[in-house]
């Protein structure tokens, strides 16, 4: 299986060299969606490559798809790739999703003053979606939410029945924002949420570990890039020692943020995957204020212009930083969960993770 993975993502990354660049991240800026970089690749079959094969897709363990993610974050790829295909592997039992549909993830930071309540031959949903990543482009947005009986449901809205508002991120994406009041579901666009594997909002955590990640690896690429080419007193700056010494410090943020995303990422089929997913996003939340600020100050004044491509990806790294829960919200549930397993049982539950 790993030579399936290591060939599709040299195949995703030899595309996203090709289509991602300041064309593709201005159009996303100035509001649009390019619908030529999206079909390129779910023609390649990266929406769904965590599907089964029988059901159209490559059959990959989680582990080796979310890769992807990374991948999509080195890139700053301005597609709703991440989100589509974990959305896809969780709708497949229920609904018939084609390789060309975008799934939005809502996490619960994004639902405000929801209310599930079973209607006669459905479900009727209130409240407000916030902030949704690429809300006006889905097809789909899949949410978790409480019933009124108090059990977990997981729930999938059509998008294009939700009036959108529009928004943007930090970085230009699109994040939107859509009444909820009155609308009604059809029995099987609800369902119980079991207990086991992540939440949506651990989902979207994850996701956004993984790319800032990667952002953050192709931050440091462009840092010591830089550092060897600008020259002052005649020598390049990678030659002065202060200039080394942050560069150090910023390749071991970015060397303990992946290896915390790497690490959640292979917790999703274990039994508490949620703990693993805190620690990586709070671990790569922290990481990626460093790595982006070691970044600039390398750069000096030259990577905030916009000719320049650092401030494409470190504008990500703010923007995801935010998105699913900060750092203090999953450093709480850190907390919650250690002193839950008490003084004796701290080290066996860390032990077995």
């Amino acid at each position: 299986m790993n030579d399936i993975r290591d060939m599709m993502l040299d195949s995703a990354g030899r595309l996203f060299s090709d289509r991602v660049d300041r064309e593709l991240w201005q159009a996303s800026e100035d509001g649009g969606f390019s619908d030529d970089a999206w079909h390129a690749v779910a023609e390649m079959g990266l929406a769904g490559m965590l599907l089964e094969e029988d059901e159209g897709g490559a059959g990959l363990a989680v582990t080796d798809g979310l890769s992807l993610a990374e991948l999509a974050g080195y890139h700053a790829l301005p597609l709703p790739l991440a989100e589509t295909f974990v959305g896809m592997r969780l709708l497949a039992d229920r609904i018939d999703v084609s390789g060309e549909e975008i799934i939005a993830l809502a996490g619960e930071h994004n639902i405000v003053d929801a209310r599930l309540e079973a209607a006669d031959d459905g479900w009727t949903l209130t409240g407000e979606l916030q902030r949704i990543a690429w809300g006006r482009h889905a097809h789909y947005v899949l949410l978790d939410m409480p019933a009124r009986d108090g059990d977990m449901r997981r729930v999938v809205i059509k998008a294009d029945r939700l009036d959108w508002r529009p928004d943007v991120s930090l970085a230009g994406e699109a994040r939107d924002s859509a009444s909820l009041d009155g609308l009604e579901l059809t029995a099987d666009a609800v369902t119980a949420k079991t207990m086991t594997g992540p939440s949506i909002t651990e989902w979207g955590a994850l996701l956004r570990s993984l790319q800032m990640a990667g952002a953050m690896r192709r931050a440091l690429d462009l840092a010591v890039e830089h550092a060897n080419e600008r020259k002052q007193f005649g020598r390049p700056i990678a030659k002065f020692q202060a200039v080394q010494q942050q560069l150090a410090a910023m390749a071991g943020q970015v060397a303990a943020a992946g290896a915390a995303a790497a690490a959640a990422a292979r917790a999703t089929d274990g039994e508490e995957p949620g703990f693993m997913i805190a620690v990586a996003k709070a671990r790569v939340g922290e990481a990626a204020g460093m790595a982006a600020a070691v970044a600039h100050q390398v750069h000096a004044a030259m990577g905030f212009t916009r000719e320049h491509t650092l401030h494409y990806y470190t504008r990500r790294l703010w923007s995801w930083r935010d998105e699913f829960g900060t750092e203090p919200y999953w450093q709480d549930r850190i907390g919650q969960r250690i002193c839950a397993t008490g003084g004796d049982g701290m080290w066996p539950f860390l032990s077995d993770l």
